[in-house]
Formats: C-alpha cells, structure tokens, sequence
C-alpha cells in the first residue's frame, strides 16, 4: 500500500487498541487521513494533541464515513449498537472491520444488518493490563497475530487490501473461519484469563489477616496472574458472548484437575513426574516472540550486592552506555529469578544490550 493522502481510515471508539492502530498507522503512513469519533472526549483530545488523528468526531456524521476502511474498536455490545446508522451512512467502495476478540456474535449482527458483502472481522491478538488510549502505542501490535474473519461474502481484493495494511504496521495477518477463532482464543485468551481471576481471589481468601501471601507472592505466581489487571467490563463481556466455548474448555479443564487431585491423593509419583514433563516440553515449544494478547515484558534480574550505592552504580553504567530503563524494583520475594534486582526496558533490543553491558563489567545476569 502506497503511503499516500487518499488512503482514509475511520474509527468508533481510541481506546487501547483502537488508539494503538490509530499510532501505528499515523507512523506507517504519515500522510493517511485518520478520523476518530469516541463517546470519551478525553481520548479524542489526547490524540488530537499528539497530532496522530487528523480529524476528531463527537458525532457520527456524513463526512466521518467518507473513508476506505472503517474500524469498529468499541465493546462488541456497543458495536453492534452502531450497525443501523453504519447501514445508512457507509459508503459503497468502504469495507467495514473490528478488533473484537468474539467473533460469532459479531458475525450474526454484521449479517442481519446486511453488511456481510462489506465486513472483515478483525481481531489483533495483542493488549495490556491497561486500557484507554493514554496507555496505547505504535508498537503494541508488532510480531502479533491479527487474526481476520472474512465472511463468504468478502471480496478477494478487499481482503488482499486489509492485509497489506495490517502488515504494514508490524501485525501479522491470519485468515481464520470465525467459528474456529472464537474456539482457539477461548483456550489460550479467554479462559486463561478466568484460571488467573480465580488464582488470585484463592489466594485473596485464604490470605492470613496480616497478608503473609500478598506479601511474599513470587513471580511465579505473579507472572500468571498479571492478566488479572486486564479490563473487568471487557472480560465480562466476553465470558457473556463467548460462553459456550468458554464452558466446553472449562469443563475439560475442570477434569483435568480433578485427575490432578486423584494423582496427589494416591501419591502416584510417576503420573505427577509426566504432568510436570509433558507441561514443560510442550511449553518450551512455544515461540518467545510475544504474540500472545499481552506482550511480554523486557526483565532482566541482576545479581548485586547488598551495599549502598549498588544500585545507583548499576542504573549509571546504563546510562553510560545511552540504555534507558523504562522500571527497576528490588526483588524482595523470588523463585526462578536470581537475580536481586529487576530492571525492564522498552524494547527488546536495549533489554539484549543491557545483558551484554552488564556482563561485560563483572555482572551476573538472569534473562
């Protein structure tokens, strides 16, 4: 896709991900014509003062359809609340999408408000714990799958048209029948999500009155239960639209703790042994690229010694060497991290010369 002015893009609701595309876009193609409209006047006016849209809307009117794509980034509720007016306004060469992380209800209103000859579904496998569009970012969406959902109805080109887009801004296009995406995101996304807000509430319950295991709580336990921070309104929404799919993994999921249960209560040393092996080949299998719906973070733990100044000595040697640190913590609390102090930075690369700076001068490092 040619970086050129005629090229429009349209979107209801910046929030996270409706802002994170919207920066991405704005640094892809400097001269796209980008209109936003948001029920939020307060993330309207952060990116009119970014200087990332170039048009900001506190109605839907004609000239905001004026546009070759338009992206649907509110709730899924909320947008399909939209359709009738989309219906009456769009444009006839426009190709309506989404970000939703449900797909069929989606697909039942795009096609009872006839859209289906105009509509991609869309859905970029990439998030934050945060939300709204002061925490969006250009690069929130780079390695990341986006998944698309074309209807039978789609037309090739215009297909062709919004992959090319999507990987111009460092997502990773993924054609896939939406039945079958609503399945896959509701293993590895959306039921996930239900395991950590119920880790994190036992742990909440059978807590002393002091708070001994909120205080002691080690990255383990914290690195499966950081998706917990995620969105209340957005995960409830999507337990409520997705619930069928949702419920046949938890089921499966429920059974396999039950024979978790049985293995421990008859000390079966062998089955427990290949419940921990088949677990850890199966997950070192995986890609450590972040593609998953929330990014993984640039941490590295660093051996120190515990005398003053050990830390400002540490942060100097990096800043020596121009490598910014986005958060740096003491570990007071640790399992597989050595390491005694934590520093994150903000992108891979700098994490991955920090690691080589570090070393060089005598360092211990824990990647």
């Amino acid at each position: 896709m040619s970086k050129k002015a005629e090229v429009t893009c349209s979107f209801i609701g910046l929030g996270l991900i409706g802002g994170s595309i919207v920066k991405a876009l704005r640094q892809a193609y400097p001269e796209m014509i980008l209109k936003a409209y948001d029920k939020d006047p307060g993330g309207l006016s952060l990116a009119r003062k970014d200087g990332v849209i170039s048009e900001a809307y506190e109605a839907l009117t004609d000239s905001f359809f004026d546009c070759d794509y338009l992206f649907l980034c509110a709730p899924v509720s909320e947008n399909d609340q939209f359709l009738g007016q989309i219906r009456q306004s769009l444009h006839a060469d426009t190709i309506l999408t989404d970000v939703g992380s449900v797909k069929q209800t989606t697909h039942a209103a795009i096609e009872k408000a006839g859209l289906s000859s105009v509509f991609i579904g869309g859905h970029p496998m990439a998030g934050s714990e945060k939300t709204g569009y002061q925490n969006a970012s250009e690069r929130l969406l780079e390695n990341a799958y986006y998944i698309l959902t074309p209807t039978q109805e789609s037309p090739v080109t215009a297909i062709q048209g919004l992959q090319t887009l999507i990987s111009s801004i460092g997502a990773i296009p993924l054609i896939m029948d939406y039945h079958t995406h609503d399945y896959v995101t509701a293993a590895v996304s959306h039921l996930p999500h239900i395991i950590s807000a119920g880790l994190v509430n036992l742990v909440h319950d059978s807590d002393s009155a002091e708070g001994v295991m909120k205080m002691i709580a080690a990255g383990g336990f914290k690195d499966i239960t950081r998706i917990s921070s995620s969105s209340p309104v957005m995960w409830q929404s999507i337990c409520m639209t997705n619930t069928e799919n949702i419920l046949t993994l938890l089921t499966s999921y429920i059974e396999s703790l039950q024979k978790v249960k049985a293995e421990l209560q008859n000390k079966d040393a062998q089955k427990l042994y290949d419940l921990f092996d088949d677990a850890k080949n199966y997950r070192d299998s995986f890609s450590n690229e972040g593609r998953g719906p929330i990014k993984k973070t640039n941490v590295i733990f660093v051996d120190i010694p515990d005398v003053p100044g050990s830390i400002a000595q540490t942060a100097a040697i990096l800043a020596d060497h121009d490598l910014s640190i986005k958060n740096i913590g003491i570990m007071h609390s640790r399992e597989f991290q050595q390491g005694a102090l934590k520093i994150e930075f903000y992108d891979e690369q700098t994490a991955n010369d920090a690691v080589r700076v570090l070393k060089d001068n005598g360092y211990q490092i824990f990647a």
